[in-house]
């Protein structure tokens, strides 16, 4: 492989810049920049020079071996100071040398894949990490990077090969005393794994929600406050406000962290009939959104609403500044009853997120369905009678080139020019 180099920190000044290097030459390309290295993961001072001698920065050296690190191959960390002309100094000088070339995107993360370093949920989880801005995302995203989905594909897989192997027994044997009937085990293997992929499925659609951020939608009639409202729970101006009906025709969308749970919060157009064409656009996206959403808030007052609150909605009567009434109200002008609300849309998105579990992509969801699928058809196919049992083993491997599809052991490559495109160059 070639020895490939990158910034892996941010680009600009900085206090401290981290430049990596990684390959066969990592070593040898680094003493001829810095003189000796230091003992392997020990960090060292070193002088580092330019091709005539000249002093580029003092850096402090860090020194990986193969297997060791994070790429599986010797490698060599330069923390640096985080000077643009230092940086540019450094990178020009390992550029020069015979046989390294900067890394594309990604690059270091995928030689940790192929050295086995990592397995491609890992690494996913990794890319998730890297893009976390709420401690639910970031939880999430350290499961999976620790590896969490990987031992249990693990399991899944040693289940059914063991439950294929004992179907298989019986074909090999068919016409000998086998010792026991394998039947019992075999049912008792495919339905453990079928249970657990279930619950798989059920949590990935709430990691998904994770990952992209839960959707709540204020809905309400116009002049509702249904706009002072985001604008409160925003701590800015995300909304125009007006005391004339009609103000907000399109859909506003404000993301934020609550409750350390992403949330974007949905500011739709007011709910009324009207003449407007432009008002009635606004209204038809607004009803679509809403109805797409995780979940809504109604502003009620004196103008009936087209939609219908659902069992976790939230319900409260609007401006509960100048609206008199007995039922739970809310001002975003004035703050009243925001906290309140706060608590109760945290409390109701959290306990959502108590069922997350380690698979949480499309891409996962979809091999374990298609796992499950195939449980099912062997399990027909067993109760069938013992001469469709080379059917049942045969789609019990099925299943389980799916479930190693999530590892990265089979049909990924199309895969991961995609994946790691969204990694930086220095990762």
């Amino acid at each position: 492989m070639d020895t490939i180099f990158a910034l892996a920190t941010a680009q600009g000044k900085a206090g401290v810049a981290v430049v990596r290097v990684s390959g066969p030459s990592a070593f040898a390309a680094c003493e001829t920049l810095c003189g000796s290295l230091p003992e392997p993961r020990m960090a060292s001072l070193r002088r580092l020079t330019g091709a005539k001698g000249t002093l580029l920065d003092e850096a402090l050296v860090l020194v990986f071996q193969a297997g060791h690190s994070f790429t599986g191959e010797n490698v060599v960390e330069l923390q640096l100071h985080g000077s643009v002309a230092i940086i540019r100094a450094v990178l020009a000088t390992l550029g020069d040398m015979d046989g390294l070339r900067l890394a594309e995107p990604g690059e270091f993360t995928r030689r940790a894949l192929e050295n086995e370093r990592l397995d491609l949920a890992q690494i996913e989880g990794l890319s998730d990490l890297i893009e976390a801005e709420s401690e639910a995302q970031r939880r999430q995203a350290m499961r999976v990077f620790e590896g969490a989905l990987g031992d249990k594909a693990e399991t899944w897989r040693r289940d059914l090969i063991r439950a294929a192997a004992l179907i298989e027994a019986t074909i090999d044997f068919a016409d000998e005393d086998v010792p026991e009937d394998v039947m019992p085990e075999v049912s008792d293997l495919l339905t453990r794994v079928e249970e657990s992929l279930r619950d798989e499925a059920t949590g990935a659609k709430i990691a998904e929600r994770i990952r992209e951020g839960f959707e709540i939608a204020i809905i309400g009639a116009p002049n509702a406050g249904k706009s002072t409202l985001l604008n409160m729970l925003a701590g800015r101006d995300a909304a125009i406000t007006s005391e004339y009906a009609g103000t907000t025709r399109d859909i506003i969308e404000v993301r934020m962290d609550l409750g350390g749970l992403p949330v974007t919060l949905l500011d739709t157009a007011g709910l009324r009939n009207t003449d407007d064409p432009v008002e009635g656009i606004g209204i038809d996206r607004a009803i679509a959104r809403a109805e797409r959403a995780d979940l809504r808030v109604f502003l009620m007052s004196d103008h009936p609403l087209s939609m219908t609150p659902g069992p976790e909605d939230i319900v409260l009567r609007g401006k509960a500044d100048i609206v008199p009434g007995d039922e739970p109200g809310i001002s975003g002008k004035t703050g009243e009853g925001v906290s309140d609300l706060v608590d109760r849309i945290s409390d109701t998105l959290t306990a959502r997120a108590t069922g997350v579990k380690t698979a949480i992509r499309e891409r996962h969801r979809i091999a374990i369905e298609q796992g499950i699928s195939g449980i099912l058809a062997a399990k027909r196919l067993l109760a069938q009678g013992a001469e469709f049992s080379d059917l049942a083993a045969e789609e019990l491997r099925s299943v389980v080139r799916s479930l190693d599809s999530l590892v990265g052991r089979v049909d990924v490559e199309n895969l991961l020019d995609e994946i790691f495109a969204s990694f930086c160059l220095g990762k």
